[in-house]
């Protein structure tokens, strides 16, 4: 036996012998029926003959493929350090390497992975069985005219060569340069130019037949566009015309679907998830060029430059995710290329690879909506190492987006959310035992900070009342864990308590004040928010004056030396203190509890209080500061009178919690004193903003008060 040719190695290596063997056992079979029907004479001898033949290649391939073919390594996964860049997620280290590997233990998607993009899948136009009777004509010419034969073989040789799987018109598939034995050669070969005309008539073949032949001439052309600048790739065509490269990728993106969903249809369930492909001869045919085409559009999305065809081309590629979703590698492959985009692209395009994302969790495999959750949680926590005003809005689309992710099924979130709220529990175990300026810093950073918000948002959207009625009264398997949410929270405030941390404090008590919002929880701010207030106020001596810009509350978390006993900065702090004070009595839970007047006596004292000892001892420097608490307190007090006076006359007790209940959701916030001023001051500030973002844009060169 002599020495393989490389491409004879290439192509055994590459997984489709078998398929070719399956495929030249139907053209016997195929040749059997037709020589029947025609009566050929000795036509049998010739059967046996050519069995034979096609017997022993077949065995001497196999002989080859054993020989050269090569055992496939596994990939290195990236450690959490690697990906996440925090301190915190030390105990999920193993099982994110676990994840982020290759799945090379499961042997059938690994089959399914190894891909040889450039073969002509031979075995797809095997569905369409055209050409197969001319293929026996030419293989019994050798032996009825031997002359006109090697008249053939001397002058066209593409006659002997045809193929019903190679493209008819100036549509080579490039297989003649895997049958070329020498490297030179196939460095010589020159690959035809795609062109419009082309393109056309495969577009008509796509629509009026729903031809695979075609979908696989596009597909292979389509690999050529993505592949096009690479050197080491055997391609099949060359573009040498952007449009024909633009027409070229938008035809594929968009007829890809519509084809499959044609021949190979899936279902979608009632609840939106959706169901791979029953399986199917066609559907196994399909899969390694479905797999193919997924591959190539994974290495095409980086390279897209154009806003417009990126979103078209994440968007499209999502339609395709029932018919891989089997395949884990590059399942993972296109989560990772997602999650880039979702957290460093501009809106209109994270919106579309969030949208792809969600797609992919809605799959009836609850393994992959794990690993979705836990790399869109990764990705987060990675992309808020720092925040400025540039990224707070992209950071909170992230969490948003995220948060609805981890609501689409709350047991399986469940186990998410207890694991990396325990993270944010030991560091603050950790840094309260240590007691370190480097172990403060553990907690008192961006990150923990918008980890606390995100489990805030996500648990006050599974527990949101409008989304109990939805599970009829159901309680979400989220619940269990406000509490230890809650308390990580209230500890971490309580662990720096200096007016340097104050920003830090008002971050995670506003996200703490949108949890009690949303759930039925009682979340006891006040405590943690008037002591800002009251040693603000209480300084000795004014403030120092300075013309330092007032001071950006939402882009940090701790105030620099600068801006400490400055008057921008106490004033700021006073003003966001009393307005957070002011939201958490106004919530449907404290302001709609029949129990309101009792709730909020040890505030008004503690105002009332802090409004005595300002006076005394600002000596007047913050008179806007402190006519602010002054009426806060007014509003408070009006309120508690607003609510004795609605349940003067009831004749239930307050055990009688069904009455309770009826009572609270029958009380509106927007009509007392209190959620009246509320009103009013965040109009106030919200108009504020606005001129303040105009002058920061030169809009405007005076703010008015």
């Amino acid at each position: 036996m002599g020495k393989a040719t490389k491409a004879t190695r290439k192509f055994a290596s590459s997984g489709q012998l078998k398929k070719t063997i399956q495929s030249r056992k139907k053209r016997q079979q195929i040749q059997k029926k037709i020589q029947g029907r025609r009566g050929a004479k000795g036509g049998k001898g010739q059967e046996n003959e050519t069995a034979k033949d096609d017997t022993s290649n077949d065995e001497e391939e196999e002989e080859k493929a054993t020989a050269t073919a090569k055992s496939k390594g596994k990939g290195k996964g990236l450690s959490v350090d690697d990906i996440l860049g925090a301190g915190f997620m030390e105990g999920d280290e193993e099982d994110d390497d676990e994840d982020m590997n290759e799945d090379v233990s499961d042997d059938e998607n690994d089959e399914d992975d190894d891909i040889a993009d450039d073969q002509s899948f031979v075995s797809v136009d095997d569905l369409e069985d055209e050409g197969d009777a001319h293929v026996l004509e030419l293989s019994k010419l050798a032996e009825k005219d031997p002359e006109f034969y090697k008249y053939l073989q001397d002058n066209d040789m593409e006659l002997l060569d045809f193929n019903p799987a190679t493209p008819d018109d100036d549509d080579d598939d490039g297989d003649d340069g895997e049958e070329e034995e020498d490297d030179t050669m196939e460095t010589d070969v020159v690959l035809p130019i795609l062109t419009k005309d082309i393109l056309r008539g495969w577009q008509k073949a796509l629509l009026e037949h729903r031809s695979l032949r075609a979908l696989r001439k596009l597909l292979l052309a389509f690999r050529s566009a993505a592949h096009m600048n690479e050197d080491d790739q055997v391609l099949v065509w060359s573009i040498d015309s952007a449009a024909v490269y633009s027409k070229l990728i938008t035809t594929t993106l968009k007829y890809t679907p519509i084809i499959l969903e044609h021949h190979i249809p899936y279902k979608t369930l009632a609840n939106g998830k959706f169901k791979s492909p029953t399986q199917s001869t066609k559907q196994k045919t399909l899969q390694k060029l479905i797999l193919s085409y997924f591959n190539n559009v994974i290495h095409l999305i980086p390279q897209v430059t154009d806003k417009e065809m990126l979103e078209l081309t994440i968007a499209e590629s999502a339609k395709i995710l029932p018919y891989v979703i089997t395949s884990r590698k590059a399942i993972k492959s296109y989560l990772k290329t997602c999650l880039e985009i979702w957290s460093t692209a501009n809106d209109r395009i994270r919106i579309t690879a969030f949208l792809a994302i969600r797609r992919l969790a809605s799959s009836t495999d609850d393994s992959i909506l794990d690993i979705v959750l836990k790399g869109t949680y990764l990705e987060l926590v990675q992309s808020s190492k720092s925040t400025t005003a540039h990224k707070l809005p992209m950071i909170n689309l992230m969490k948003n987006s995220a948060s609805e992710l981890f609501c689409i099924d709350h047991a399986m979130a469940y186990q998410h959310a207890f694991g990396y709220i325990r993270q944010l529990a030991i560091l603050l175990r950790n840094s309260m035992k240590v007691k370190t300026k480097e172990a403060y810093k553990q907690v008192y950073n961006w990150q923990y900070a918008h980890c606390i918000d995100f489990w805030a948002l996500v648990l006050a959207r599974a527990c949101d009342m409008e989304a109990a009625a939805e599970r009829d009264g159901q309680a979400s398997e989220l619940e269990p864990l406000i509490y230890p949410l809650v308390q990580v929270s209230l500890g971490a405030i309580k662990l720096v308590p200096n007016a340097r941390s104050y920003p830090f404090h008002l971050h995670i008590a506003r996200s703490l004040l949108h949890l009690t919002r949303h759930s039925r929880t009682y979340i006891p701010l006040s405590p943690y928010v008037l002591p800002i207030i009251t040693s603000t106020l209480a300084s000795t001596g004014k403030p120092k004056s300075s013309t330092l810009r007032p001071f950006p509350f939402d882009t940090n978390i701790r105030v620099p030396s600068q801006y400490l006993k400055t008057r921008v900065y106490t004033e700021g702090v006073v003003e966001e203190a009393t307005v957070l004070l002011a939201e958490w009595l106004a919530t449907a839970h404290v302001q709609g509890s029949i129990a309101f007047p009792e709730i909020v006596v040890p505030v008004v004292v503690v105002l009332r209080k802090i409004i005595k000892g300002a006076k005394s001892n600002a000596k007047g420097s913050m008179v806007k500061q402190t006519e602010m608490i002054k009426s806060l307190a007014e509003r408070v007090e009006e309120s508690a009178k607003w609510v004795e006076q609605k349940r003067k006359g009831l004749n239930f007790s307050p055990g009688n919690m069904n009455e309770v209940e009826s009572w609270k959701s029958c009380m509106k916030v927007e009509d007392t004193p209190l959620g009246k001023y509320l009103k009013v001051q965040l109009k106030a500030r919200e108009k504020r903003r606005k001129l303040v973002d105009k002058a920061a844009r030169g809009e405007d060169e005076i703010l008015e008060d």
